[in-house]
C-alpha cells in the first residue's frame, strides 16, 4: 500500500483536505500521513472514500469528523468534537479526548485509549464509542441508540434522558442522570462488551463491566406528575 504523507508545518491544512476530497480516487491512495498536525482543527472531516488517515501528533477541534467509511488514527490527544456525527468507519485517538467526543455519531466505532471529557457521546445515534479511561459529566446525554463502553469512571448524570442506547462501565459513575438505572447483565451483553473491547484493542473481562439503560419513564408526557420526574 503506497503512503503519501503531509506535513502541515510545510503545507496548509487546506492542501490537505483536497485531496482527501477531491484526489484521493483518482490516485487510488488508500494511505495518508499527516505530520506535525500542532493542534490544527478540522483535519480529515467529512471522508467518504476507504482510506486510512494517520495523523503523528495532537490534533484540535473536530477531527475525524462526520467520517464515511475511512480509518483515522490520532496518535496524540484530540480536542471538542472529534468523530462528530460519523456515519461508518473509525476514528482511534491514541491519547485523550476533550468534550462533546463522538456527539450525534449514527455508526462507526470511535476508540479513545484515554479519558475523555464532559458530554462524550452526547446524543449518540447508533454509533459505538469505546474509552480506555474514564469520561467526564453528562456522558450519553439523551444517547438514542449505540453503545459505550467505559473502561475507567463516569462523573455526574451519567446517561440522563438515555432512550435506547446501552452504556456499559467497568468501574462507578459519580452519579447517574434522570431516568438511567443498572440493569442485570445477559450474555449478550457480554458478547457485544467482548467484541468491543476486541475492536478497540482493550483487555478487560466483560464480567467486570454493569449494564446502564433507560427506565424509560420519560418517555411519555405524564400530566399527573406535575413535571416532576
Amino acid at each position: 500500500m503506497e503512503r503519501v504523507s503531509f506535513d502541515l508545518a510545510k503545507t496548509p491544512l487546506r492542501e490537505v483536505n483536497t485531496y482527501l476530497h477531491q484526489q484521493l480516487v483518482a490516485d487510488d491512495h488508500r494511505h495518508v500521513e499527516v505530520l506535525n498536525p500542532d493542534g490544527a482543527h478540522n483535519i480529515a472531516v467529512g471522508l467518504d472514500q476507504p482510506v486510512t488517515v494517520e495523523i503523528h501528533g495532537h490534533a484540535g477541534y473536530y477531527a475525524g469528523g462526520m467520517n464515511k467509511k475511512a480509518t483515522v488514527v490520532v496518535h496524540g490527544s484530540v480536542g471538542t468534537g472529534v468523530a462528530e456525527n460519523m456515519m461508518s468507519g473509525k476514528v482511534h485517538v491514541k491519547g485523550f479526548a476533550s468534550n462533546g467526543a463522538g456527539a450525534t455519531a449514527h455508526g462507526g466505532l470511535l476508540v479513545i485509549e484515554g479519558d475523555a471529557g464532559l458530554r462524550c457521546g452526547i446524543s449518540l445515534k447508533g454509533g459505538n464509542i469505546v474509552v480506555g479511561g474514564s469520561v467526564g459529566s453528562f456522558s450519553a446525554f439523551m444517547a438514542q441508540a449505540g453503545r459505550m463502553v467505559i473502561c475507567g469512571n463516569a462523573g455526574d448524570a451519567l446517561g440522563d434522558s438515555l432512550y435506547e442506547a446501552v452504556i456499559y462501565i467497568r468501574g462507578e459513575p459519580k452519579s447517574l442522570g434522570a431516568d438511567a438505572r443498572f440493569e442485570p447483565m445477559t450474555d449478550a451483553d457480554y458478547t457485544a462488551v467482548g467484541e468491543l473491547l476486541r475492536e478497540a484493542g482493550l483487555d478487560h473481562d466483560p464480567k467486570t463491566f454493569k449494564r446502564i439503560a433507560s427506565a424509560r419513564s420519560l418517555y411519555h408526557w405524564n400530566a399527573d406528575a406535575n413535571q416532576e420526574y
